[in-house]
């Protein structure tokens, strides 16, 4: 298995159907490299979830294609569009990208329904009868319609969360970028998060995602990758990946997460 070679893991797709394409992507703060020539690539439906050691890398290879930041070299290309080109419009390249960081990030002075619909109505230009029936709609599929009028702070952090995955698939992305949105979580209420990042996939949504959770990672993935030291040095099938570990460092840190 080559651990560059974007298709190991999905040999019936070409990267010209690709929902996201990463070719050569690197980055680093001051002379500290974080990213190291990151290629992978993304199919429509697929599910890769990058895991690692702290500090590998994986919250900055989110952010950068969410364009939070930058990089110094490299492309990164959604849907055929080269979104790190200097000339692209930012938000346009952020309305098909969907993304859920650690901290939840829903305004507290907005209600539930608000937090939902805002995108949409401000950023889509989506009608606000139309923006709130979806945002109604796809609050009771998760079980939180009645709190469509409450405040943030009403609700348990998983609450919360699931709130913010919703705000995050209300304008139906063509990509969903997952932070370790269970990390902020007491572990009683990370089963119910990791149910509706289930539900979506079985629903077709393309995502890549990071996590520390091992047997989510082996039950909802498609494909993990493997990040070590700004590098994807192994990636496969879930299965072959964290039962039969070829790194060196990748069996170092499977050894230690089971601890």
């Amino acid at each position: 298995m080559s651990a560059q070679d974007p298709g190991v893991a999905r040999g019936d797709a070409s990267p010209a159907g690709a929902v996201l394409e990463l070719r050569g992507i690197r980055k680093s703060f001051g002379h500290q490299p974080v990213l190291r020539g990151i290629d992978l690539t993304l199919h429509p439906h697929e599910v890769i979830a990058v895991i690692g050691a702290s500090g590998s890398g994986k919250s900055t290879l989110l952010k950068t294609v969410n364009l939070l930041e930058g990089i110094d070299d490299g492309q990164i290309l959604v849907k055929g569009d080269d979104i790190s080109d200097p000339r692209i419009d930012v938000d346009a390249a952020r309305a098909k990208i969907g993304v859920v960081f650690q901290q939840f990030n829903l305004f507290p002075h907005l209600s539930v329904i608000d937090n939902v619909t805002l995108a949409l109505r401000k950023v889509h230009g989506v009608p606000r009868a139309e923006a709130e029936e979806t945002g109604h709609r796809l609050l009771e599929r998760i079980g939180l319609g009645q709190f469509a009028t409450a405040y943030p702070d009403r609700l348990s952090g998983g609450q919360q969360q699931r709130v913010a995955i919703v705000r995050a698939i209300a304008h139906t992305p063509e990509l969903i970028l997952l932070d370790e949105v269970t990390s902020a979580l007491d572990p009683q209420l990370v089963g119910e998060v990791l149910d509706l990042v289930t539900e979506l996939k079985e629903q077709g949504a393309t995502i890549l995602m990071t996590t520390h959770e091992m047997s989510f990672a082996r039950h909802v993935a498609d494909r993990i990758v493997f990040l070590h030291r700004g590098e994807i040095v192994e990636q496969g099938a879930p299965a072959d990946l964290l039962d039969s570990p070829q790194h060196p460092a990748l069996q170092e840190f499977l050894a230690r997460v089971a601890r």
